[in-house]
């Protein structure tokens, strides 16, 4: 069997490190960004042969992110150290949208939708959030109140609405993914919804939305005028 070059040994135009310098990171394809990352193959195997077989294997970068890092390992050439890589690279990407997509304050559920997305890229389990916001809809903090199996409304209750007595919020928005990629509500939340606005309304909290965001999709309570209004 005839052995592949190495990449040092490839033309320079079709080096992935020396293509992303000449033409910008935008230039490469999604194996080429790994096999960056990556920077040495396996035996029989180029760095980009192994970007290409993750890309097949979890299925394109979204799936390396959601993979748990038990599942890249088991992949052929890949060990803690290029997990590692893999993994932290995609955080920094991840930390970084997330500071260009924050507003001082939220005027829409499309801003806070907007503001959400990153949070939840990659979750393969459902996270309840709450969004605790002053008087002037600024983000006063986020606190993350379940992660895992969703529980008993009457437990997020509780839990959001100890966080806005502790901040002094003026009002609140609670966001949750749908790991299923699928934004519509399900009757536990329309359930979590209710008892949400009931004790933000005996606490004197305005209860400004619940946002649930599938995949590039969400669905705002406020906008379809169900249960909060």
């Amino acid at each position: 069997m005839t052995e592949r070059p190495s990449i040092r040994k490839w033309p320079e135009g079709d080096r992935p490190r020396e293509k992303l310098i000449q033409l910008g990171a935008e230039s490469l394809t999604d194996a080429e960004l790994l096999a960056i990352l990556l920077r040495v193959g396996n035996e029989g195997a180029s760095a980009i042969d192994m970007g290409r077989l993750l890309v097949d294997e979890l299925g394109g970068l979204q799936g390396v992110d959601r993979a748990h890092a038990e599942e890249i390992m088991a992949i052929k050439g890949l060990g803690i150290a290029k997990t590692a890589q893999l993994k932290a690279a995609i955080e920094i990407g991840k930390r970084v949208r997330r500071l260009n997509a924050q507003p001082i304050a939220f005027d829409s559920a499309d801003e806070i939708a907007a503001y959400c997305y990153p949070k939840f890229e990659g979750a393969r389990y459902e996270q309840f959030m709450a969004l605790l916001l002053d008087g002037q809809n600024n983000l006063l903090a986020e606190r993350l109140i379940s992660e895992g199996i969703p529980t008993q409304s009457v437990v997020y209750t509780r839990k959001v609405m100890e966080e806005a007595l502790r901040l002094s919020a003026s009002a609140i928005v609670v966001v949750h993914n749908h790991p299923s990629g699928i934004a519509e509500p399900s009757e536990q939340d329309e359930e979590t919804t209710r008892k949400l606005k009931q004790a933000a309304d005996v606490l004197e909290i305005l209860l400004q939305d619940h946002i649930i965001i599938g995949r590039e999709c969400y669905y705002s309570f406020m906008e379809h005028r169900n249960i909060l209004t």
